[in-house]
């Protein structure tokens, strides 16, 4: 059965600190799996970024250095000491070093990281982020691997035997998947599973003659895989036929999406959804209430839009909630506090922010909400399936762009709209974002992120009035998404996320990179005045 893209593993999340999904989150679960494979208490440790690729511009700023740390120290991702996780490594006696090197890649996103444990164990391994918190383990000791952490695995190596393989694969149960690849007189042995392997099955191992030591890898999902059935639809369009007939929205057809890829329950998966919904709009109040962290550009403004409507300077309305909302869960990611991606961390004020406003002028239930943001998490399934949510190799369309769309058809269902209406929603939305470049100001995912994410919540709103109202789309869905892969293909590198182009270059944005590194190296970023002369046209 073919692997679909899940909405709690590949849409709605991950919960996580930091600024950026594909740099953070990504980073700190390929080195929670590393830590799993090295099976040793870890002494030092060395991370490279290709010279080339997108990461070894922005590494630190963006957050790569946290991820790394916090997952090779064990740490949560939402663990307070992920702020501080280089120095809780200095504290801990670990050393990690970072090195921009030349090697062999294929994708923009890739680290090599070389740990070393305790006892002088060594291993080597190659991973991708994918964007919005999504990786591949691609190599493990040069042997190609595809681990991306949602099931359990065994990887062990063992001098090569005539009869080895064979005999290993008749002490495995048949629900394990068993592979086997040998190079230099090397095998390297796989087994992977949806399910926790039995402790017999781990004691055969152990004690088998020819098996050398075994690394238990635990998935790091949300949802494990390997459990899904029968979907009743495969594309867009079929989707919408079966809502048809069976007289189902958009949401409804989320949750039936999300029981089929994940084998839980509909209350399961409720439930699931309510505690999203609720770090969400926790995250709205740290933000609106005010948040503190001095390695960013941009300090509190959320409060800024309540301020204006007290003063009678503009009126209250949803326009105005959303932008404040929007505005308090980018500013929380920036001061490293607990968020979702929704579908990235540099697009996560777009759903949530948009959504709490427009649920609350409508005085939506608790469950008509649940049901919104699987209509907004069938969407990004479906946009999952297409380019997926890297801005590195597509630019912000695939961040903001995508966020636009998914919040677009959550609006529908909130508004009492159609499955149809909510796609079509989602095609206008998307189709205003077509060509987005991402050009984040000093590596920081602030400026023009903030703005962006505000845009494509008002974008989303517009979108959504227009589908509910009748107006035509003229593309659809399924063919924006493909325009959006082709559009990427255009787009110079310099566009998707690597600081080299865009606002990225500008005069001040120049000024301010050279500004923060300044007070970053002298310990003065706290309460340091990040003002700059400005040439007014």
């Amino acid at each position: 059965m073919k692997k679909l893209p899940g909405i709690f593993n590949d849409v709605i999340g991950p919960v996580m600190r930091g600024p950026s999904s594909s740099h953070t989150a990504a980073s700190w679960r390929i080195a929670r799996i590393a830590l799993d494979i090295l099976n040793d208490p870890l002494e030092k440790a060395l991370i490279e970024f290709d010279r080339d690729g997108a990461w070894a511009p922005n590494y630190r700023e963006q957050g790569t250095t946290m991820g790394i740390d916090g997952g090779l120290l064990g740490l949560e991702i939402t663990d307070e000491r992920m702020k501080f996780a280089e120095r809780y490594a200095r504290e801990e006696g670990i050393n990690i070093e970072y090195k921009i090197s030349s090697f062999p890649t294929d994708h923009a996103n890739t680290v090599r990281l070389t740990l070393w444990g305790t006892s002088q164990k060594r291993v080597q391994i190659v991973a991708v982020s994918l964007g919005g918190g999504s990786f591949e383990i691609r190599s493990v000791e040069g042997f190609p691997v595809f681990l991306n952490g949602d099931l359990f695995g065994i990887i062990t190596f063992a001098s090569n035997n005539p009869h080895f393989s064979n005999n290993l694969k008749s002490i495995t149960p048949p629900e394990v998947e068993f592979l086997t690849e040998q190079k230099e007189g090397i095998t390297k042995v796989e087994f992977k599973s949806s399910y926790p392997f039995s402790t017999e099955f781990i004691a055969q191992l152990q004690n088998h003659p020819h098996v050398g030591e075994i690394a238990i890898i635990n998935p790091i999902m949300p949802v494990v895989s390997g459990r899904q059935t029968e979907m009743p639809f495969s594309t867009l369009e079929s989707s919408i036929n079966y809502a048809e007939e069976k007289g189902l929205d958009l949401g409804d057809l989320g949750l039936v999406y999300e029981r089929c890829t994940s084998g839980l329950t509909e209350q399961e998966l409720v439930h699931k959804m309510e505690e999203m919904i609720q770090i969400i709009h926790k995250s709205i109040d740290t933000g609106l209430n005010g948040t503190e962290y001095a390695d960013r550009i941009l300090q509190q403004q959320s409060h800024l839009v309540g301020n204006a409507v007290k003063d009678g300077k503009i009126a209250d309305s949803v326009i105005t909630r959303i932008i404040a909302n929007v505005s308090a869960l980018m500013e929380s990611k920036s001061a490293m506090e607990v968020v979702v991606a929704v579908p990235t961390a540099g697009s996560c004020g777009t759903v949530g922010g948009s959504l709490r406003a427009v649920a609350e002028n409508i005085g939506s239930a608790k469950e008509e909400l649940v049901k919104a943001y699987y209509a907004a998490g069938l969407v990004g399934a479906y946009f999952a399936q297409g380019p997926g949510f890297s801005a590195e190799e597509h630019g912000c369309q695939v961040e903001c762009g995508a966020a636009s769309g998914m919040a677009a058809a959550a609006m529908v269902q909130l508004m009492g709209g159609t499955a149809r209406q909510a796609v079509g929603a989602a095609s206008m939305a998307i189709q205003n974002m077509i060509g987005l470049v991402c050009d984040p100001v000093a590596d920081r995912v602030e400026v023009p992120c903030l703005g962006k994410n505000i845009s494509a919540a008002v974008n989303a709103y517009s979108s959504a009035i227009m589908a509910v109202s009748g107006y035509n789309l003229v593309i659809p869905l399924s063919q924006v998404i493909q325009t959006v892969s082709r559009v990427s293909k255009t787009m110079p590198s310099c566009n998707k996320c690597t600081g080299k182009g865009g606002l990225a270059i500008t005069e001040t944005a120049i000024n301010l990179k050279n500004k923060l590194k300044e007070l970053s190296i002298t310990g003065s970023l706290k309460n340091a005045d990040l003002s700059i002369d400005v040439k007014r046209d």
